[in-house]
């Protein structure tokens, strides 16, 4: 790939600028919130790595709420294979009102059961059913809707868990597994737990390689060879709960159609052990240990010191906050270090726009309180998953990020942009190198299906890595 000198200029100061931000801590690629704040990288079944939030390109009046736990999920992780925690509250919170304060939530409480606990296998010959009495290892939950006023509706409860993708003698069908455990719930609900191939597409090995670029290798500071993008996150499984119902179930009404979404995981405040020695007891208050909506905010604009009070915090909370978005640290390195890379001032509004208030006349509420959550126009005519729209408002698209979150939107390229001013918001510096940076990995590893969950399926352990 040759590069012109005036090119080649432009793209090494970005190089640079990547590279600083990494050495100051503020790494892009955990864009997805995989292993996003020093404690919860010790606690991953409680660790909330993406969270989506989309109309149904299937069913227009529907919309979906994605969900994922795990970071990282090795598909051949056997014989105790990655599940949920029965110890662990995951919820998925809405608020209809702008005001950061959830209106709904949806609890999801996790059993394990293990059916013969004389044999280490998670399965003891080939399972074809989810209540196959050769399924050793299995899990079950119940999913609650918490109204504003405190009361809790349970929706179901004893739906089962997707098991784990094994492999071909263990799971010949496992597609089939998967589509018994979605289930279609009364008031067109539909609801799905379990293993999937995990959506989010990055290339970690060379952004955490000093800020590098494979596309743009021959222009960065220590140059290689240009190459495509590696996807990091390829081969590897998540833990999923979706769901998906009409909606006016999360709307407050027709005239307020823009709900702010996102996911909080909560562990019990103590430990008490038990007189055998075994596994200790949960008890006490539920803890908040993990918080994710937008994605980026915790990883690259709250500065360490602060992301583990980030995740224990609520939106409505989130004043104390405003300042590293509306003056990001990485802003203020660039003119300094790198003389003549140019990007928007302080304060950032666009940015605060994009991750705390939703955009005027888009997904932005009446009465909104800026806080950090995804935010969707429930009344956004879908499209369908295409490759060629992954940049969302970028592509001059309403439907896309940051109007929500689907799973193909390329959030990476997206937020990079977002970050150098390079989009429509400022249009004084949404010029190259600040509108086109990319990692040159711009979709998934797996297709997407057309359907609820729409997640692929989980990779299979017997052809991991």
């Amino acid at each position: 790939m040759r590069v012109s000198k005036h090119r080649r200029r432009g793209l090494i100061a970005f190089g640079g600028l990547v590279g600083v931000a990494v050495a100051a801590g503020m790494t892009f690629a955990d864009a997805s919130s995989h292993r996003e704040a020093p404690l919860i990288t010790e606690d991953p079944v409680a660790d909330n790595t993406d969270v989506y939030a989309f109309v149904a390109p299937d069913e227009p009046g529907k919309v979906n709420i994605v969900a994922n736990w795990i970071p990282l999920e090795q598909p051949n992780g056997g014989p105790n294979f990655h599940k949920f925690g029965d110890d662990v509250l995951y919820t998925i919170r809405i608020d209809n009102d702008g005001d950061a304060v959830e209106d709904i939530a949806y609890e999801f409480r996790f059993t394990t059961k293990i059916v013969n606990p004389g044999t280490f296998l998670y399965n003891t010959n080939q399972v074809t059913a989810l209540d196959d009495p050769d399924l050793n290892v299995r899990q079950s939950y119940s999913v609650t809707e918490v109204r504003k006023n405190g009361r809790g509706k349970v929706l179901a409860r004893n739906l089962q868990v997707a098991p784990a993708n094994i492999g071909p003698r263990s799971t010949p069908n496992y597609d089939a597994l998967a589509a018994a455990a979605t289930y279609t719930l009364p008031n067109g609900f539909k609801v799905f737990a379990g293993p999937r191939d995990d959506p989010f597409f990055v290339d970690l090995g060379s952004i955490f390689d000093l800020g590098g670029l494979r596309p743009l290798n021959a222009a960065h500071l220590i140059p290689l060879p240009a190459e495509g993008g590696v996807d990091g996150v390829a081969g590897y499984n998540t833990h999923t709960i979706a769901i998906q119902a009409p909606r006016e179930r999360f709307t407050r009404d027709d005239k307020n159609p823009v709900i702010g979404v996102w996911s909080a995981t909560y562990r019990r405040g103590t430990k008490v052990l038990r007189a055998d020695g075994s596994a200790p007891l949960s008890s006490g208050n539920w803890v908040q240990v993990s918080r994710l909506g937008m994605p980026l905010v915790n990883e690259v604009v709250i500065p360490l010191g602060q992301k583990d009070r980030f995740n224990a915090s609520r939106p409505k909370d989130d004043a104390q906050f405003a300042a590293n978005v509306t003056d990001p640290e990485l802003a203020r390195l660039i003119p300094v270090l790198y003389p003549g890379v140019n990007v928007p001032p302080a304060p950032r509004n666009d940015i605060a726009s994009i991750f705390l208030t939703g955009i005027a006349d888009l997904n932005q509420p009446a009465k909104v309180q800026a806080s950090e959550m995804l935010r969707l126009n429930t009344m956004t005519p879908p499209t369908p998953f295409a490759s060629q729209d992954r940049l969302g408002l970028l592509a001059g698209q309403n439907d896309g990020f940051p109007n929500g979150r689907r799973l193909i939107d390329d959030v990476t390229d997206i937020e990079l942009r977002a970050l150098a001013g390079g989009t429509p918001f400022t249009p004084d510096f949404n010029v190259f190198p600040n509108n086109a940076l990319t990692d040159g990995v711009d979709a998934n590893d797996k297709p997407f299906l057309q359907s609820f969950p729409y997640l692929a399926s989980p990779h299979q352990g017997y052809e991991a890595d």
